[in-house]
């Protein structure tokens, strides 16, 4: 066995890394606690208890948002529509939502007015509906500006 202090120290890591530890075996018995490699981004995952969709997110005038995607750990990809004034949905290419386990945060971003959006994951767990408001609870367009999107999913 190696003496931990004759590896190289790493200056990068990514999450594809791996390290080194032992799966438990949760049946009470330690004999079969295999040491295994083990991604950095796994532990990660696992350690938070959610995937993610961050984005930065523009709409401006009868288009559909543009986001521009920070992160995404999720597994599927994304596409943005637009129905109605203020009205969009939020669409994956796998049925990865639920309303017990999806959660979203963001706001509007670079605007000065008390305009807000809400959402709704929608049956069928492809869907999440956002509809922007302006101050006065009415539907509006042209809302967000560079306005932070996230999505968490947990497991």
């Amino acid at each position: 066995m190696a003496r931990i202090i004759a590896y190289p120290n790493a200056t990068s890591i990514s999450p594809d890394d791996c390290l080194i530890g032992t799966q438990k075996d949760n049946s009470g018995s330690y004999s079969n606690n295999p040491t295994k490699n083990f991604a950095v981004g796994s532990v990660v995952s696992a350690g938070l208890g959610y995937t993610t969709y961050t984005a930065l997110l523009t709409q401006v005038g009868v288009a559909a948002p543009v986001p521009t995607v920070v992160k995404n750990d999720t597994g599927v990809t994304y596409t943005w529509t637009r129905s109605n004034k203020g009205d969009y949905t939020i669409t994956a290419s796998s049925p990865v939502f639920n309303a017990a386990t999806t959660l979203v945060f963001g706001n509007i971003g670079n605007k000065s007015k008390q305009d807000y959006f809400r959402w709704k994951v929608a049956a069928g767990g492809t869907d999440i509906g956002v509809t922007t408001y302006d101050n006065n609870g009415n539907p509006e367009d042209d809302i967000f500006a560079a306005g932070s999107f996230e999505i968490r999913i947990y497991s």
